[in-house]
């Protein structure tokens, strides 16, 4: 049976999408290349990329919709069904998982009675497991509509979710204040953020993340190693560069029994 054409937005509508995908395309040197934030553009009028969506972003592009629903179903950003105000994203990558993120997302299916992917019968909470989110020093990390939870735990994740329920302040530990599905897909299409601090806020990396750079600088002691075999322990020895530890060796001082000097041209030592 051929599938009927999709709808096409109400005239209000598509007037104002009409207006906003021209300024997003005119950041571009090539129309097509603005595919990526027209679609957020349209996520963030039904909180999903609908086949109106589809059709309006390839129209505006003169893409067919072929090429623009090949995108759109690529990348796990965009939504092809109906979801909730707050995506709720639980890392169970390595790191995470081991940390505590497998039963974190458990706890929450159970807690919210839904399994991945799905949303809870009020339409607040979208429930997904995702891969690495790059903040694996805040292990276990869940996610907000991509705002960092970090260093959860069972007890702190179910009080998250049942504050969004609710109604309740979340605050992200990084970052702005947490804005719906559709507010953020705005966002992501590259319009100015609304929220109050977001500029000032959105900040760099955390302690954590900054923790090496702040040994390489010499602002911390070195991480305590034992010393190889016939030197003296590391209080006696002269002070290194916080890393000089893992520095290749030269033969002769890792292992003093098979001593080597330097290679010669004609290779003999």
């Amino acid at each position: 049976m051929p599938q009927l054409p999709a709808p096409d937005y109400p005239a209000d509508v598509r007037a104002r999408l009409e207006a906003d995908a021209k300024d997003v395309i005119a950041r571009y040197p090539d129309s097509r290349s603005a595919l990526l934030p027209l679609l957020h553009l349209v996520q963030a009028e039904e909180g999903y990329v609908t086949r109106t969506g589809i059709r309006f972003c390839a129209e505006q592009l003169g893409l067919t919709t072929a090429e623009a629903t090949a995108v759109a179903t690529f990348y796990t950003m965009y939504r092809r069904k109906p979801g909730g105000d707050y995506q709720v994203g639980v890392c169970t990558n390595t790191l995470c998982a081991v940390l505590g993120g497998d039963a974190i997302f458990d706890a929450l299916k159970s807690h919210l009675g839904v399994g991945n992917g799905e949303t809870t019968a009020d339409g607040k909470v979208t429930l997904e497991h995702i891969e690495c989110n790059a903040a694996c020093d805040y292990a276990p990390v869940v996610m907000v509509n991509w705002e960092f939870f970090d260093n959860q735990t069972v007890e702190s994740a179910t009080r998250l979710v049942d504050d969004l329920r609710e109604g309740r302040t979340a605050r992200p530990t990084r970052g702005a204040a947490l804005c719906t599905y559709k507010e953020t897909a705005r966002i992501l299409a590259g319009f100015p953020d609304q929220r109050p601090g977001a500029v000032e806020e959105s900040g760099g990396a955390g302690p954590a993340s900054l923790a090496g750079l702040r040994l390489a600088k010499g602002e911390t002691g070195p991480a305590r190693v034992g010393p190889p075999r016939g030197e003296p322990p590391q209080d006696e020895r002269p002070p290194e560069h916080p890393s000089s530890h893992d520095a290749p060796q030269q033969t002769s001082a890792s292992d003093p029994q098979h001593p080597s000097g330097p290679v010669t041209e004609e290779g003999e030592g």
